[in-house]
């Protein structure tokens, strides 16, 4: 199965098993929009309190808020997002389709690294333990003649991007030969700028003094409350506020399921901290989000940083934490150093004095900041493309599992009572009472114990209970792990202290 293929199988999964549904489906959808299932908005919320807790719970300093969708406009003219929130926009004349211009070029130069991992792959079948990597990508004319066309592509992209140069854009496009994947022309319009922000009126008047924007990012929200909270709060520097909320853009090309919506959420933390200090916790901040994604267990390999190339209009250091989806290695956290830009900002056209008066130094500053920023859906995703397996089980059967992280798996335990019948329904309720209060469970008593141990596999149960006759007698149960699918006799009063051991959130924050 290609990767293409396992993604595709894996959207519909999130249907089938309640996890994401297309929005607004009975009248045929809204492109770029999604809604969380039963089981999704479970993972969803034990991913969002993972972030939370590691955030507010671990670090004394650092405090949260919930800031309102709507601001006032002249927040986003202070932040820069009426001038600057856009991305370069092509049209396709025969197709009609709209794509970002800088995103065609990405992944233009994305297939080039693929054709360079795919020699270095020869390579390793080729010459097996001999086999040296760096002097491989060195001297192999393949990818030497690959690598050349990627700089200079990749050079020339760079450029463009300094200068806004949206000719540049179009014109690297033509060069490289990229065409629409739908009607196969290169008959492309000019590049333009197209502005993220939705807009809408806060009186039925519509007039231009009412218009107002949806924010396209939580972090604003911080920054105008800032003085709210260090003053009620007594915050000395450094410290941090942390925020979970829902954010908007109205993206030229929103694709790949739950990667890039157009209604979105975000977990951000903005870190304030005395000028000329930045850059020591811009590295802390690195150390330790990176610590957070590996706690989980998906995979060391599977992170990596990508350090920006061109910076932000606020940023004087930005990096990337990249997650490997199926369909590549593309950004799931972003990591910024926004210097005081937007406190000054704020500062300057409210007319408000937004500073901090250190009592060590006696002096007062407009304190620089460092942004962790992660998307709550991306997050989502990566969860479940990592988790998403098909398993040989013997006898020519397989099974579909999620084996997602225990602690953040929608579903702590099933109780099934190995028929409907007997004094076994009636028990189990009772082994139900025994564990609802610390866990989500779920009670099934249809089908075979197999079929329903599969049906638990798929939505990611990390243990399964089942209540037999033998329970009637000693009251005694078989619990059954997820990922080993071993099975164990076990006293129903130690289910709770067993089931706690795996999936308490405890678990993961006592690592970081």
């Amino acid at each position: 199965m290609t990767q293409d293929e396992l993604f595709k199988v894996l959207v519909a999964h999130c249907k089938e098993y309640g996890f994401i549904f297309p929005s607004s489906e009975i009248y045929d959808g809204l492109s770029a929009v999604y809604d969380y299932g039963q089981m999704g908005v479970e993972l969803k919320n034990n991913i969002k309190s993972y972030w939370w807790q590691a955030m507010t719970r671990l670090n004394e300093n650092i405090v949260g808020i919930d800031s309102c969708v709507f601001m006032h406009p002249k927040t986003w003219v202070a932040s820069g997002h009426v001038a600057a929130f856009n991305d370069p926009l092509i049209d396709n004349k025969d197709s009609k389709k709209r794509y970002r211009a800088d995103v065609l070029i990405e992944d233009y130069l994305g297939k080039i690294e693929e054709k360079m991992n795919k020699e270095v792959e020869k390579g390793r079948k080729r010459f097996g333990e001999a086999f040296d990597e760096a002097k491989f990508r060195e001297t192999n004319p393949n990818i030497l003649r690959e690598k050349a066309k990627y700089d200079e592509v990749h050079n020339r992209y760079v450029a463009a991007e300094e200068a806004n140069d949206l000719k540049e854009y179009k014109q690297i496009i033509l060069d490289c030969g990229i065409v629409d994947p739908i009607s196969g022309t290169a008959n492309w319009t000019d590049v333009r700028q197209f502005n993220l922000m939705f807009s809408t009126q806060i009186s039925n008047t519509g007039a231009d003094d009412d218009k107002i924007y949806l924010r396209p990012e939580t972090a604003q929200g911080i920054f105008i409350n800032y003085l709210n909270v260090q003053k009620t709060g007594r915050m000395k520097i450094p410290f941090g506020i942390a925020q979970i909320g829902k954010a908007f853009r109205n993206e030229i090309v929103a694709r790949q399921f739950v990667f890039r919506m157009r209604e979105f959420e975000q977990m951000e933390m903005e870190f304030f901290c005395k000028p000329g200090t930045e850059m020591e916790w811009f590295r802390k901040w690195k150390e330790n989000r990176m610590k957070w994604h590996r706690t989980l267990g998906m995979g060391d390999d599977n992170y990596r940083f990508h350090d920006h190339e061109k910076l932000a209009h606020y940023a004087n250091a930005a990096t990337d934490i990249e997650f490997r989806f199926p369909f590549g290695f593309k950004e799931l956290e972003g990591i910024h150093s926004r210097t005081d830009f937007d406190l000054g900002n704020h500062q300057k056209l409210s007319g408000r004095k937004i500073q901090y008066f250190d009592p060590e130094t006696n002096e007062s500053y407009v304190p620089y900041c460092v942004e962790t920023s992660i998307g709550v859906d991306r997050m989502v995703l990566a969860v479940l493309s990592h988790s998403y397996k098909v398993e040989e089980v013997g006898n020519g059967e397989s099974r579909v599992v999620l084996a997602i992280p225990a602690p953040i798996a929608p579903i702590k335990v099933a109780v099934l009572p190995l028929v409907r019948k007997d004094g076994l329904p009636e028990l189990a309720q009772k082994v139900v009472d025994e564990v609802k209060f610390d866990f989500t469970y779920q009670y099934d008593e249809k089908d075979a114990i197999g079929r329903r141990y599969r049906r638990q596999d798929a939505i990611g149960t990390p243990f399964c209970v089942t209540v037999d006759y033998d329970s009637l007698k000693d009251n005694t149960v078989t619990i059954r792990e997820r990922d080993s699918m071993t099975q164990e006799r076990v006293p129903i009063s130690e289910l709770r202290s067993i089931i706690d051991k795996k999936v308490n959130m405890s678990n993961l924050l006592r690592q970081l």
